[in-house]
């Protein structure tokens, strides 16, 4: 009996992904079908269906799960659902579709087939409305206010059967996992307590002393890399991974941590973008998610610790994947180490503030980055990484929000 946390909604898993002679046959029908294409985001939403990381939907939310996710963060049947999952497309290509028809979904960079679906309901919405409740503004600044502006104005409602985990098995081999596979090694590794450390950045060592901290209360760490999209100026995944797994041999305990990859773009949502990730870790078998400062944040459009709080206003039924929330932590020169707000003494003058954004600045116009900032095997596989990009790959990396001060 296992003794991990169970999949979201209190079942089992729920993968979508179809395998074996049903998926050669859907495969070959698909061909068949009128064809809709699928944004980035849409794409890592349809394998996340697919390997049950959003256990239990069975597809793309109706208008009803729509409303009830933006204003009460629940679907229509009452599950708790923080973020709409929803597939668009343009007014023309909705106006020739039909509920009970049956379309094929293709990756608009790839041009594959990546599943089929069953139209339930076809629906416009408010994306002003989705914008203020999911990200709490409409500025078009916003990376995630900018996806949904520009998306499709008909949603697309009904069940899918995926064909496809795309590039992301290939590209990724090394690290990515599916939930199943990650709850077997957990259960193999004898670990009962997981805690997933989100990160989109390598990590310096403000992010290590989050892992170690975890380390000290759980059995063991997931260390689980965004492998979707990011904003210009990040740092690409497999060179992320690379860093990782630097960090993780080097200054870390055998067995103590594992890194494995998801598939999904950032949508930048702060708080909300928050639970959703404590809630697809909940499938991956992990019992906590370490909450930091602005937590998929982006500019200063949250509070630093929105995301903490958060997960104090949903139900207390709602996830069982719990935050380990942890307050800003930096390098302290008078401490002489790592430390938080919570137990470092000292003034700010005697503290070195460590971010994602600092140390991409940094990297990015050849500076001289401290010590006390990043691993030296971390640092010498980033300014590599800089060091090969051509004139036209670079992006002025500007602070702004909590990553500034």
């Amino acid at each position: 009996m296992s003794k991990l946390v169970n999949p979201h909604g209190g079942g089992a898993l729920k993968p979508l992904l179809l395998e074996g002679n049903a998926l050669a046959a859907e495969l070959i029908r698909a061909k068949g079908l009128t064809q809709i294409t699928v944004s980035s985001r849409e794409v890592g939403d349809i394998i996340m269906l697919g390997i049950g990381g959003f256990t239990p939907l069975s597809g793309f939310m109706s208008h009803a799960d729509w409303q009830g996710v933006c204003d009460h963060m629940k679907m229509a049947d009452g599950l708790f659902w923080p973020i709409p999952i929803t597939l668009s497309t343009t007014t023309e290509t909705a106006a020739d579709l039909k509920p009970g028809q049956e379309v094929a979904l293709v990756d608009g960079e790839s041009g594959d087939i990546i599943a089929t679906m069953t139209i339930s309901e076809k629906y416009s919405i408010d994306k002003k409305h989705e914008c203020m409740s999911v990200f709490k503004t409409t500025d078009a600044e916003h990376p995630g206010v900018k996806m949904v502006m520009d998306q499709g104005d008909v949603n697309l409602a009904g069940p899918v059967k995926v064909l496809s985990q795309g590039r992301f098995p290939i590209d990724f081999a090394d690290i990515y996992m599916t939930p199943a596979e990650t709850r077997q090694l957990f259960e193999e590794k004898g670990w009962n307590s997981v805690v997933a450390f989100q990160t989109r950045n390598p990590l310096h060592r403000s992010h290590e002393y989050l892992v170690k901290i975890a380390i000290e209360i759980c059995d063991g760490v997931m260390i689980h890399s965004l492998l979707g999209k990011l904003k210009a100026g990040d740092i690409p995944s497999d060179v992320r991974v690379k860093a990782i797994n630097a960090l993780v041999e080097n200054h870390f305990v055998k067995d103590t941590v594992i890194q494995s990859g998801y598939p999904l773009d950032m949508r930048y949502a702060g708080p909300r973008e928050a639970l959703l990730h404590a809630l697809f870790r909940q499938n991956y078998g992990c019992s906590h998610l370490i909450v930091g400062r602005d937590h998929a944040g982006v500019g200063d459009y949250y509070g630093p610790f929105d995301a903490h709080h958060i997960f104090d206003e949903i139900p207390a039924d709602a996830l069982e994947t719990k935050p380990l929330k942890i307050d800003w932590t930096f390098y302290c020169y008078k401490c002489g180490g790592m430390a938080s707000m919570k137990t470092c003494p000292h003034e700010g003058s005697d503290r070195l503030l460590l971010s994602g954004s600092k140390l991409r600045k940094l990297l990015s116009e050849g500076g001289e980055v401290p010590a006390e900032f990043s691993r030296p095997e971390v640092l010498a596989i980033l300014r590599e990484y800089y060091a090969g990009l051509e004139d036209h790959e670079k992006v002025e990396v500007k602070l702004s929000g909590h990553s500034a001060r």
